[in-house]
């Protein structure tokens, strides 16, 4: 892969600096007393916006998506105009077994793809998130212009 714009290597170095996840990970489950009932708060591996459309890639070593994270793609996906593609493969040696896209609050039917598949499929999301731009008014009837808090 040829560094161009958007190249952006991981700067960190397990073997000098520890362990990522142990070190530079917030542990958000301190704030699980702040959240009502079984939510919890998840991370995203991977997003991007192009125009006002967002793609959001969750990598997981298995087929399942869990309720909570199952919840929030189908309802983000309804809500604006965002994709999710969920991957099914090893983020260490990056082999990639299928993809399942989330848009408009459903989740396809997984893919069997590769690595090019899935930078496949990331290359026409982006053509298509060039060709439709979303127009944004600066105020929206009933949205607050400041957060209450």
């Amino acid at each position: 892969m040829a560094q161009s714009n958007g190249f952006n290597p991981m700067r960190w170095d397990c073997v000098k600096q520890g362990c990522f996840n142990l070190e530079k990970r917030p542990k958000i489950e301190v704030f699980a007393d702040c959240l009502p009932g079984k939510i919890a708060f998840t991370d995203v591996d991977g997003v991007v916006e192009i125009n006002h459309n967002f793609l959001f890639l969750e990598w997981k070593d298995h087929q399942d998506i869990g309720t909570g994270q199952r919840i929030l793609f189908e309802r983000l996906t309804k809500c604006c105009p965002a994709t999710v593609f969920v991957i099914e493969g090893d983020a260490k040696t990056m082999e990639v077994e299928s993809v399942a896209v989330v848009w408009c609050g459903e989740i396809r039917p997984r893919d069997l793809v590769n690595l090019d598949g899935l930078r496949d499929k990331i290359k026409k999301w982006v053509a298509w998130a060039n060709w439709n731009y979303i127009e944004i008014p600066d105020s929206q009837p009933g949205i607050p212009t400041a957060p209450p808090f």
